[in-house]
């Protein structure tokens, strides 16, 4: 199965949304099923096959994720962000002022799904492929 090493050497080529769906066919290849990624300190949670978990440890100190979701938004910073306009740790800071909580990509599917506080679907992406 896959370490977190694994993951972080694959992420460490990521330098702005424009290179996520590289990273996701690195994971997919790693063995990843699933992962999600918490707003509020960056770590995520990675899924494989036969209930396999590894988790990464946290990215930055706290950010407050807001309640109430900005929807609007956090579409514009999305796109901001997947033309290469902003770095990872911006996003996340405006993930967390519009109400993101956090985001579960499903490798088999290929869609990143972000989800505000409630636990609510905000946006729901195809990866490209």
């Amino acid at each position: 199965m896959f370490t977190i090493e694994q993951i972080k050497e694959a992420h460490s080529k990521v330098k702005s949304g424009a290179d996520f769906p590289t990273y996701i066919r690195e994971l997919k290849k790693l063995g990843v099923t699933s992962y999600e990624t918490f707003v509020f300190d960056g770590h995520a949670d990675y899924y494989g096959a036969n209930g396999y978990k590894a988790t990464s440890p946290a990215k930055y100190g706290a950010l407050k994720v807001v309640e109430s979701s900005n929807t609007e938004q956090f579409k514009a910073d999305l796109k901001a962000h997947q033309k290469g306009k902003t770095n990872y740790p911006t996003f996340c800071n405006d993930a967390a002022k519009s109400g993101i909580e956090k985001w579960i990509v499903r490798l088999d599917k290929m869609t990143c799904t972000y989800y505000n506080k409630a636990e609510n679907e905000i946006v729901v992406e195809n990866i490209p492929q």
